[in-house]
């Protein structure tokens, strides 16, 4: 059973979380001094058996909670905050639930992904969820690169401490205007929705931030594409001046936001 525990305050917590921290056999939990201190502020004794389940030791706890779900006990997962598997750990244990078919069961609640993108003021029908940027500038740029045309809302996580580089990164690819929300704090005391652009967001990060922080980054607009009569020109134009074919097709293709091989092979027709 997996639960989704409050992002700050403990009011969030759900009645069925309650009852399932006093009921169930096992509970697993990220960090079990935090899940001791959910379960005391929401007046709850665990009356099963806590054990951590933290990255580093979950793939090592399965064989333990898959044999007490075998037995016929109930085994609670839990995180410090928010959805479990939700760039938390849970992911691996689901999947050898399945494999096993042993049933799966969700108690819901907060998530992070879901409330940032409710306050960011940002297009909610469609959106994604990508995770932590990449921690190295050049795999994070690539990473923002691949957003580019992204046409649906896309919502991640950052730490703290690399925010403000990551924000750079995000205006250097992406345009200083692209528009994002930064969210931090969600439901604590000093909970925060900065909206704006790229640029503008990257300066006020840089100043230092502090707490969780979820980005709501807005989809790209929607452009036509000039004609590829135009386009060939372009590259035709980029080779005459020596530049290479193949770079100057891949080049124009990505700010057109069009096929590289389509404006390759029209290039190499009309050579």
């Amino acid at each position: 059973m997996l639960a989704a525990t409050p992002l700050g305050d403990v009011r969030d917590a759900s009645p069925r979380l309650v009852e399932a921290l006093g009921t169930a056999d096992v509970v697993a939990a990220e960090d079990t001094r935090r899940l001791r201190s959910l379960a005391s502020a929401l007046d709850v004794t665990p009356s099963g058996r806590v054990v951590s389940f933290y990255d580093q030791v979950e793939t090592a706890r399965l064989p333990g909670l898959l044999e007490a779900l075998r037995d016929g006990r109930t085994v609670l997962l839990v995180t410090d905050a928010g959805m479990p598997s939700v760039s938390d750990p849970g992911y691996r244990l689901v999947d050898a639930c399945v494999a096993e078919d042993i049933r799966v069961t969700c108690l819901p609640g907060p998530s992070a992904v879901t409330t940032a993108l409710a306050v960011s003021g940002l297009p909610s029908d469609r959106f994604c969820f990508d995770g932590f940027p990449p921690r190295k500038q050049g795999e994070r740029r690539r990473w923002f690169a691949a957003l580019a045309q992204e046409p649906r809302t896309c919502v991640f996580f950052e730490s703290p401490h690399r925010l403000a580089d990551t924000l750079a990164d995000a205006a250097h690819v992406l345009g200083p205007d692209r528009r994002a929300a930064v969210c931090r704090e969600l439901t604590k005391t000093y909970e925060e929705v900065k909206r704006g652009g790229l640029g503008e967001l990257a300066e006020w990060a840089a100043e230092g931030v502090r707490g969780e922080v979820t980005v709501v980054l807005a989809p790209a607009e929607v452009r036509e594409a000039p004609p590829m009569e135009a386009l060939v020109a372009e590259v035709r134009q980029r080779v005459a001046d020596g530049e290479r074919l193949k770079t100057a097709a891949a080049e124009v293709a990505e700010a057109a936001g069009v096929s590289k091989k389509a404006l390759y092979d029209a290039a190499i027709g009309q050579g």
